[in-house]
């Protein structure tokens, strides 16, 4: 399968901050829509700056699209403050010729009610994230980079600005990799996901391929052996854990427990509530040693 972004053994370390990333090994297939998901501090950003080429790397190496077929939106929508949205539209016309879309950069600033000779000084955050995102989605890219893009987009303007993105990218084959704390609107975009904590990834592949890996397992206290814990709590009598199967898991070979696939939040909060737990990567997105 064609990977659009590929990772070896990458990091990156900040000075005497200590390392930001370490030793992250992982491809996204082209064309899939990724998650990538963790707690603050676990180096998504600095993971998004990499693979964008805004950051060099302190070890491994990168495999990704040229420069000017990447498009990154940074968390902080880093735009000219002295130029108008017009303006801003023409800059990005002018860095991007022969592969521009006029008419879809506009379309997506009219749907914001933004007028075209507001200053982006001006202009709200969520507002400057509708324009940020204009700019990145005109310009047609392979591979689509997002950090937190919409956060500080209202609800409504938010998934309609999502369906947009998905829309453009199903349209172009974009493959994109994208950042946020709203599970749900990850769930509902995203085919893939990648898991980083403490600057390493914990879980990686397609949403499908991990939710059945893993299976939650309620009932008796007990030993779930053979069977991989991810993570376990009891109350009482009453055992809940996330579990890696080896071997059945019907009644019998959870100890009578019953057997249910787990919810992706479930799944995502388990692993962040175990950081000792394997880490797991499906083949479509594990890389060779």
């Amino acid at each position: 399968m064609t990977a659009a972004l590929e990772v070896h053994g990458l990091g990156r370390r900040f000075g005497r901050g200590g390392w930001a990333l370490r030793d992250c090994s992982f491809r996204i297939p082209a064309g899939r829509v990724c998650a990538l998901v963790g707690p603050n501090g676990a180096g998504k950003s600095t993971l998004l700056a990499l693979a964008a080429g805004v950051l060099k790397p302190t070890e491994g190496t990168v495999r990704a699209p040229a420069r000017e077929d990447i498009a990154y939106v940074a968390q902080g929508k880093p735009l000219y403050p002295q130029l108008t949205v017009a303006e801003t539209l023409r800059m990005g016309a002018h860095l991007n010729p022969g592969r521009w879309d006029a008419s879809l950069a506009r379309a997506v600033v009219d749907a914001g009610g933004l007028d075209g000779n507001r200053r982006v000084r001006a202009l709200s955050g969520g507002q400057r994230s509708r324009v940020a995102l204009a700019l990145a989605l005109a310009k047609r890219p392979a591979l689509l980079l997002l950090d937190e893009p919409l956060s500080d987009v209202d609800p409504l303007a938010r998934r309609a600005l999502m369906s947009a993105l998905l829309a453009s990218a199903a349209e172009d084959g974009t493959t994109v990799l994208m950042s946020s704390h709203i599970l749900s609107e990850l769930e509902d975009a995203c085919d893939h996901l990648v898991l980083v904590d403490g600057g390493r990834v914990r879980l990686g592949g397609s949403f499908d391929d991990l939710l059945a890996a893993h299976t939650l397992v309620t009932g008796p206290v007990g030993d779930l052996a053979p069977h991989t814990v991810v993570h376990a709590s009891s109350t009482g009598r009453q055992l809940t854990a996330l579990i890696r199967p080896d071997g059945p898991v019907d009644g019998a070979g959870t100890g009578g427990r019953q057997a249910l696939e787990p919810t992706l939040e479930e799944l995502l909060l388990a692993h962040l509530r175990s950081p000792d737990a394997p880490p797991l990567l499906m083949p479509d997105v594990a890389v060779a040693a």
